[in-house]
């Protein structure tokens, strides 16, 4: 399996746990809002990480990362010049649709929903979202999603923004507006309870999933949610997750075995 190795030509400090690192490549910058790459570090591990920028302009791209294992702590720690192995992109992004969107980004699920932001921006569709994070600290692309958007925040200890959840705000505003789409990322049982709200409001919605992920090419199996293999699928529509019984219930661990979502 081809995996080059890119040199790290930039490195953005997002917030006191994320760092962006950015790569020339123009085929990988061609990737999608909600498409990911296989990204490996030499000697240490490869995990899944999605794109969190892109220019066609100038071919380069950027992934955004927290250290919470041995890989990502390597990645987060490597510097300028360095030569990390990046593969794909893999998966299949956001379908924009509509011209009033809202979108509903979760701690880290808004890497995604950045890109597709900034996309959706240029297409002068009208976007509001919903911005969560554990704390202000913890508040990730605050400023680009302000560039784009109209933006509600939500803390979980109150530091910044409504003290509560990402989908209170979504209720709210879903009861208040109309919205030809919600957009979704972040912690599997946030994007549960959206859908449920979702529906009792009439509004379609797409979600990024995340599983343990291998072979990132529909081999291993190691992320199947039900019968999808979420690194060939892992955005998917609320029609689409209704009939996914593993949706917000169970998962694989590194072991292949079934735990809670």
């Amino acid at each position: 399996m081809k995996n080059p190795t890119l040199q790290i030509e930039k490195i953005v400090d997002e917030t006191k746990d994320c760092r962006s690192f950015f790569f020339e490549s123009e085929k990988l910058a061609q990737a999608q809002p909600g498409q990911f790459f296989m990204v490996w570090v030499p000697g240490v591990d490869e995990f899944p990480l999605a794109a969190s920028y892109t220019s066609d302009s100038d071919g380069t791209f950027g992934i955004t990362v927290e250290a919470v294992g041995d890989g990502t702590r390597a990645l987060y720690d490597s510097k300028i010049g360095d030569h990390i192995g990046i593969r794909g992109p893999y998966g299949n992004g956001f379908e924009i649709t509509g011209k009033n969107i809202l979108l509903v980004c979760g701690g880290r699920g808004t890497i995604p929903l950045a890109l597709l932001a900034e996309n959706a921006a240029k297409k002068e569709i009208k976007i509001d979202a919903i911005l969560g994070a554990r704390s202000a600290d913890k508040l990730l692309f605050k400023d680009r999603l302000e560039k784009a958007t109209n933006v509600s925040i939500a803390t979980d200890d109150g530091s910044a923004g409504v003290k509560g959840f990402v989908t209170g705000i979504a209720d709210e505003m879903l009861g208040k507006n109309k919205y030809d789409c919600v957009y979704t990322c972040g912690p599997e049982i946030m994007m549960f309870k959206l859908l449920a709200i979702c529906e009792k409001n009439n509004v379609p919605m797409q979600a990024s999933l995340e599983r343990y992920m291998k072979c990132g090419i529909g081999i291993c199996g190691s992320c199947a949610c039900g019968s999808v293999r979420i690194c060939k699928k892992n955005v998917m529509a609320s029609s689409e997750l209704k009939e996914l019984s593993a949706f917000g219930t169970e998962k694989l661990d590194k072991a292949g075995r079934r735990v809670k979502a």
